[in-house]
C-alpha cells in the first residue's frame, strides 16, 4: 500500500454545524506553526515558566550577595549598608527584589510575547476596577488572621495591648510604601506571570503549592542577614524553626492570594494590597499588640491563621479557589 500524500482536515464554523462540511487539504507532515528559534531566546520561548524562575533566583541572589556578606549579614565583608527609614533592608534587599521577579517577568514576557505581550502584561498590572468589597476583605481579613493566629499561642492573650495612635496614623502611609516596594517588586512576577501558567498546567491547588514553595525559598539568602527574624546563624534551632514557620506561612498565604486573584479577574492590585497588608501588620501592628513576643513567635501565629484560612477555602471551594480556566 502506498503512503498517502494528503489528508483532509475538516473546517468547523463557530456556532454552525452544516450537514456537509467542506475540507481544506494540506500536505502530510507540513508544520502547523513555524519551529521555535534555537539559542537562548528559543529556550525561553519553549520553557517560559522555568526561565522565569531561574532568572528570578539568579538575579535576586546575585544582587543580594553583597548584603549577605556585609556586616548586616554574615560579616565576611567589613562594611554596612546605609540605613534608610531606620533600616538597611531598603538598600540591601529592595534592588534584588525588583530585578528578580519583576525584572525576570518583564524579560520573559518581552521574549515570548513581544510588544503585544508587554501591553497585555501592563494592562493586567493596572486592573483596578474590581468589586470594592474585595479590598475590604483584604484590609480587614489579613489583620484578623494574623492577630487571631497569634492569640491562639500560649500566653498571648495575657500580653495583648492596644496599638498606639502613632501606629494607627502610620498604618496607611506604610501600607502604600509596602505596595510600591515589596508588593510591586514581587507580585508582577509571582502572581501575574507565574500563577496563571501554573494553574493552567497543574490546577489551582498544586499550582499554588508549587508557587508558594518557590516563592518562600527565593527568600532563603535573606535568612543570613538582619532581615531574618531568627538570626543569621543556621547552626541554631531558632534559625531553623523560624525558617520552617516562614515557609509554612508563605505557602498558606499563597492560597489566600490565589483565591483573591482568581475572584477579582486576576487583578494584580488586589494581590499587591494583600501582600502589603500582611507586611505592614507584621511590621508595626503585631509588635505593638504583643510587645514581649519574638518575631519568630509572630511568624508562627501567622502560619496558624493563614493555614486555617487556606484549609477552609480549599474545602469550601472544593479546591477550585475561584479558578475558571485560562484567561486566554
Amino acid at each position: 500500500m502506498s503512503m498517502p500524500t494528503r489528508q483532509d482536515i475538516p473546517v468547523h464554523v463557530r456556532g454552525y454545524a452544516p450537514r456537509h462540511v467542506g475540507t481544506l487539504e494540506f500536505p502530510v507532515g507540513a508544520p502547523a506553526s513555524p519551529p521555535p528559534r534555537r539559542g537562548p531566546f528559543g529556550l525561553v520561548r519553549r520553557h517560559p515558566l522555568m526561565a522565569f524562575f531561574v532568572l528570578a533566583y539568579a538575579a535576586s541572589w546575585l544582587a543580594w550577595l553583597p548584603y549577605v556578606l556585609s556586616a548586616d549579614g554574615l560579616g565576611v565583608l567589613d562594611f554596612r549598608f546605609p540605613a534608610l527609614l531606620g533600616d538597611s533592608q531598603i538598600p540591601g534587599v529592595l534592588p534584588g527584589a525588583y530585578i528578580g521577579p519583576l525584572g525576570s517577568a518583564l524579560v520573559v514576557t518581552a521574549i515570548t510575547g513581544g510588544r503585544a505581550g508587554l501591553r497585555d502584561w501592563r494592562r493586567r498590572l493596572l486592573r483596578l476596577r474590581v468589586r470594592w468589597y474585595w479590598y475590604v476583605i483584604v484590609l480587614t481579613g489579613v489583620p484578623a488572621l494574623l492577630v487571631g493566629g497569634a492569640l491562639l499561642l500560649p500566653g498571648a492573650a495575657a500580653t495583648l495591648k492596644a496599638p498606639s495612635a502613632i501606629v494607627l496614623a502610620a498604618f496607611l502611609p506604610l501600607l502604600l510604601l509596602q505596595v510600591v516596594t515589596t508588593g510591586l517588586a514581587e507580585e508582577p512576577g509571582w502572581r501575574d506571570f507565574a500563577l496563571p501558567l501554573l494553574q493552567r498546567r497543574h490546577g489551582p491547588v498544586l499550582g499554588t503549592l508549587f508557587l508558594g514553595v518557590v516563592w518562600s525559598l527565593w527568600h532563603l539568602p535573606l535568612f543570613f542577614t538582619h532581615w531574618s527574624l531568627g538570626g543569621t546563624r543556621p547552626d541554631t534551632v531558632h534559625w531553623w524553626t523560624t525558617l520552617g514557620a516562614f515557609l509554612f506561612m508563605s505557602v498558606a498565604i499563597s492560597y489566600l492570594i490565589t483565591w483573591v486573584f482568581n475572584h477579582t479577574r486576576e487583578s494584580l492590585p488586589a494581590a499587591l494590597v494583600l501582600h502589603a497588608t500582611n507586611n505592614t501588620v507584621a511590621s508595626i501592628v503585631l509588635p505593638e499588640l504583643f510587645p514581649h513576643a519574638e518575631g519568630s513567635w509572630m511568624l508562627t501565629g501567622g502560619a496558624i491563621g493563614y493555614g486555617a484560612a487556606a484549609l477552609v477555602l480549599l474545602v469550601v471551594t472544593r479546591g477550585r479557589l475561584g479558578y475558571r480556566g485560562p484567561r486566554d
